[in-house]
């Protein structure tokens, strides 16, 4: 029996169910985590052979015991998870540490978590990016704005998320951020990571999430759109909205594809996302895709769950399937819109919540208040519902958002 360590299982809460798929077939599921065992959920707890609490995760020795104890008790350690951005580059650690073969070792991890290095490997992909240059002084800053002109975007290099993402205008925006980052100030995260600043591209963004089996072929493909941009969601407290779409787009499939060859991924669940360009520029037509981000592990949040109601099955089994035998035999069932749209608290809605539910009640699948380690991203109370069309999507969070007229 295969032994696989899933790095903190109860966070987010929706990730008991790949323990419970890696159960189901048939790993031996050794939980690592900072919650007290009676805190876990039970679902939770019944899918984990055995749980080891430590005081906190940032703790890189502890978390090495806990896996040490484990290797003692129950022999070899085949896998090593947490499928969560922030704990990519100590997972990858930890692999090297405890000789597990699968996944990503630190070696690997300079061309998935810098966002320049990304750059190159969408290049061998034959997928255009934006331009870039990493932030130095005034005077480098403004040549490079010179070039591609105003506005740019600012974020850390290996930041995770759009946490410390900004757009700068013009020079006193500039003049600003640059001295939060040479002061050390939280707005530019202490200067312990390297900013990167980009030129703008406007355009919608559109993702390619998939389960990559070991020849890195897709053992599940679907995507999702963005509606406004999450970094301004973050900086103005705004609402949150993005869709799980029915049918993935040629181009975005093709794109997703060629990046996951490019980028050598293998034996992961993948968040890909791209831009659609709403007009044209140097860099493309409108319609045309475009390069972002890549992130080797599934969308955050809610939207596993997300994929599961747009295609009528379970993308925790099949990325369970996809770590124990290779393959899935999951089916994909019928195909629809999957839509969140998340209320910022303090807004003056016109509709209340239960306006909201009495008129799409057949669509609704989930809702409720959204976790506060992820609110800053994705707002406060959110709504889940289900349509066919994507005309649709639109006409339910245009009720959901709507304000009341002062």
């Amino acid at each position: 029996m295969a032994n696989f360590i899933f790095i903190s299982p109860n966070f987010p809460d929706n990730y008991w169910h790949f323990c419970a798929g890696l159960k189901e077939d048939g790993f031996t599921v050794l939980g690592i985590g900072d919650c007290p065992y009676d805190a876990l959920r039970p679902e939770l707890r019944d899918s984990l052979t055995e749980y080891y609490k430590v005081s906190t995760l940032e703790n890189y020795d502890e978390v090495y015991r806990a896996c040490a104890y484990f290797a003692f008790k129950y022999g070899r350690i085949d896998w090593l998870e947490s499928n969560n951005e922030y704990w990519l580059q100590r997972d990858a650690q930890l692999r090297l540490d405890f000789n597990i073969t699968t996944g990503l070792h630190p070696e690997d991890m300079p061309h998935v978590k810098a966002k320049s290095a990304m750059k190159d490997c969408y290049r061998a992909a034959g997928i255009p990016v934006a331009r870039y240059h990493m932030v130095d002084d005034e005077e480098g800053c403004l040549a490079f704005i010179k070039e591609v002109g105003w506005p740019v975007i600012v974020k850390p290099d290996s930041g995770v998320g759009a946490s410390c993402t900004y757009r700068l205008e013009k020079e006193e925006d500039l003049k600003a951020f640059l001295a939060e980052y040479r002061a050390g100030n939280s707005a530019a995260e202490a200067h312990a990571e390297p900013f990167i600043m980009e030129e703008f591209i406007a355009g919608e963004v559109q993702t390619y999430d998939a389960v990559i089996d070991s020849k890195g072929e897709p053992l599940f493909e679907t995507g999702n759109v963005t509606v406004g941009s999450i970094m301004d969601v973050v900086n103005d407290a705004d609402n949150s909205m993005f869709y799980i779409r029915g049918n993935l787009p040629e181009d975005i499939r093709k794109a997703g594809r060629a990046a996951v060859k490019a980028f050598g991924v293998v034996s992961r669940f993948i968040h890909f996302e791209f831009f659609r360009l709403s007009k044209d520029q140097h860099i493309g037509k409108k319609g045309d895709v475009v390069a972002l981000e890549v992130n080797l592990r599934p969308s955050g949040g809610i939207s596993p769950d997300m994929m599961n109601y747009a295609n009528a099955t379970d993308v925790y089994k099949i990325w369970a399937d996809m770590a124990a035998f290779d393959r899935t035999d999951k089916p994909v069932g019928k195909r629809q819109n999957c839509v969140f749209a998340s209320r910022r608290n303090g807004k003056n809605f016109e509709y209340t919540s239960e306006f909201i539910r009495e008129k799409y009640g057949a669509h609704i699948v989930e809702e409720g208040p959204v976790p506060e380690a992820l609110s800053g991203a994705m707002a406060d109370y959110m709504f889940l519902a289900v349509f066919e069309e994507e005309s649709d999507v639109y006409k339910f969070a245009a009720d959901v958002f709507k304000e009341r007229q002062q």
